[in-house]
This record gives structure tokens, sequence and C-alpha cells, in this order.
């Protein structure tokens, strides 16, 4: 049973780590918008087909699909839209290392909307040890000026502050199934992306090759529609403490394949930042403080 427990978190963690290295590859041949619709367009077809065979309820409440919209819009169109142009300047490790501060943003907006979950003393060390790692991370970037690396940090940035919006607002979905509610969301993230890809980037004039398709279709079949079912049913057997610790694999993921499959160089400041913001996650999260107390950050959904 507690192999089965860590296997399925380490998928977990290479589902999504391996998004980061899909992205590089697939923009080779894709405009970073039309990637993201192709993304959730196929996920979204594959989760309803999951939808039908299990017989799950489909809400019809126009309010119900407006806040489907928005959840797509926090968790889908702009994280994914921001990473994708984001790796257009940074690597696979680096923008995994700063979307590793989901948490970070995820519990300042807790304690700035709900007044029963108010930060502590040691909630706010680990948001300041947790942004003290990005400094490291960036400051190399910064000192030279504004420039494409370091727009492209900022976006990556900008992404996980769209996934904690993205938490926070998803609570509101308990009732529903799971699987309806990935979905709901990934549809309604492609109408929200038709009408911008069509206009912006033609991805008719586009002549992706058959390794960028491939790497489409895995962002799409494994990052995306895979890596909901296998994070609902880990967040249903074992509960969101144990899945929240997934946070600390996918960096370490990303980095390793990119090393691995796109010889990425392992940057020892990259190292050190990644270290510093897992002491600041460790330290919101608490449980390596104390064996009592059970963590109270739920990472991306």
């Amino acid at each position: 049973m507690l192999w089965n427990k860590w296997t399925t978190l380490v998928l977990l963690s290479l589902l999504w780590g391996g998004s980061y290295i899909f992205v590089e590859i697939a923009l080779v041949g894709f405009t970073p918008l039309t990637l993201v619709l192709l993304r959730v367009g196929l996920a979204a077809a594959t989760l309803w087909a999951v939808v039908w065979l299990r017989g799950h309820r489909v809400p019809g409440s126009p309010g119900v699909w407006l806040a489907y919209g928005v959840m797509g819009l926090l968790s889908n169109v702009l994280p994914f839209s921001l990473i994708s142009w984001g790796q257009l300047h940074i690597t696979a490790g680096q923008a995994s290392i700063l979307n590793a501060t989901v948490p970070i943003f995820t519990v300042l907006m807790v304690h700035a909307m709900a007044r029963d979950e108010r930060m502590g003393l040691r909630q706010w060390a680990g948001v300041a040890v947790g942004f003290f790692g990005v400094v490291v991370l960036m400051l190399p970037t910064l000192h030279a000026g504004v420039s494409w690396l370091s727009l492209g940090q900022f976006a990556a940035l900008g992404a996980s502050v769209c996934y904690a919006a993205g938490v926070v607002f998803g609570k509101r979905f308990r009732e529903t199934s799971p699987t309806v509610n990935a979905a709901a969301m990934l549809s309604c993230s492609t109408v929200l992306l038709l009408p911008a890809v069509l206009i912006a980037e033609q991805p008719w004039r586009l002549r992706p090759d058959g390794l960028s398709w491939l790497a489409v279709v895995m962002l799409a079949e494994l990052s995306s529609a895979a890596a909901y079912l296998v994070y609902f049913a880990v967040l249903r057997r074992w509960g969101a403490t144990h899945l929240s610790l997934v946070t600390y694999l996918i960096p370490v993921t990303a980095l390793t394949l990119g090393v691995m499959l796109l010889r990425e160089a392992l940057e020892p400041v990259s190292l050190v930042g990644v270290g510093v913001i897992f002491v600041g996650l460790a330290v919101i999260d608490g449980r390596l403080l104390t064996v009592v107390r059970p963590a109270r950050v739920i990472v991306r959904g």
C-alpha cells in the first residue's frame, strides 16, 4: 500500500514535470497560444469520453458554466499561455522552479480572502524564505536589466499567481464530479482561446514537424488529461496533505528530464534557488517542523 501511495505521487510529478519538456519540444513547431489551444482541446475531448463512460451527470446551470469559464481562465488559459511564452526564453527547469511558488501565492491569497485561515508567524517566515529563493534565482538576470530572459522568468512567476488564484476559486466545485469539473474547465478554456488563436496567430500558416505534434499529443493526453485523473485519484484516496508533496517533486523531475532529454545546463544558481524555495515551502507546510499538526497548503489543481 505504501508503495502504491508513493508511486502514484511520483507518477503525477512525472506527468506534470514532463509538461515543461513537452512544451519546449512543441514550441519548435507551434506558436504559444496555438500550443495551449491544442493542449486544452485534446485533453477536454479525452476527459469528456471518460465522463460519458462513467455516466457522470453534467450540470446545466448557466451560473455553473460561467464559473467553469473563470476557472478555465485562471487555471488553464492564463498560466498555460504564460508558461508557453516564457519557455521561448527560459529553460524548462527554470520554469518549473518558478512554478513551485504556487503554494506561496496560495497562502497569501487565502490569508487575504478567508478570515478563518489567517497566516501565522511560521507561514509568514516560509513566504519570506520562498520569495528570497525567487530573488536568488532571478537576481543574475535582473542585474543585467530588462531582457527577454527576465520577461520569461516573470511570465513563469505570473503563471504561479494564476494557478494560486485557481486553487482558491476552485474550492466552490467540491460538490461536483472532479472529472466533470476538469472536462468542463478545459472545454471553456478551449472556447476562450479559439478566437485569440485564429486572430493573433493564424495557425493554418504553421508547418510543425512530427516531433512537435507528438509533443502536443503527449502534453494534452499525459500532462493534462491523465494528470487530472491521477491528481483526483490521489486526492480522493490519500488526501490533500499527501498530494501537496508533489510540489517538491515536480521541479526535480523537470530539471532531471531537461538535463537528460534536452541537455539543458544545470546552473548552480538554479540549484540554490530551488533549494531555498523548498525550504520556504517546508516551513509553510509545517510537517518538517512538527509531526502533530497537518499541513494547511493545498497545491495546484
